[in-house]
């Protein structure tokens, strides 16, 4: 590898690109994880005959959705990745896995308010 250059990336990523629509195309699904847990959780829906009763696009989503991405651009990690560099014992990781935590509870809060979140 003696040089990198930006346009081999990128040729690289639409080849990724069109070879997965194109497999989308003529095989209806998507190989790699993300075609294994559809398969597998669509079965598991199926068979529980679950129902979301939310499915609209909201403000509180667009929101969510944000602030989300604000704060993965500032804290830098993926919720997943954050988790496993806990093993670094990284201050910035334990911090954005606990800011993730408080924003996980605090979120629920107007919910549990207006008495929206189904009793379990």
């Amino acid at each position: 590898m003696a040089n990198f250059t930006p346009v081999a990336s990128l040729l690289r990523g639409l080849l990724i690109g069109i070879a997965s629509v194109w497999l989308l195309a003529a095989n209806g699904c998507i190989a790699g994880i993300s075609g294994i847990l559809h398969g597998l959780f669509a079965q598991l829906i199926r068979r529980k005959d679950l129902k979301f009763e939310k499915t609209d696009i909201d403000a509180p989503l667009i929101v969510g959705a944000a602030v989300f991405g604000l704060g993965w651009g500032i804290g830098g990690y993926c919720p997943g990745p954050a988790l496993t560099a806990l093993s670094n014992l990284s201050t910035e990781a334990f911090v954005f896995v606990v800011a993730m935590i408080v924003g996980g509870i605090v979120g629920k809060i107007p919910a549990r308010l207006t008495g929206s979140l189904a009793q379990r």
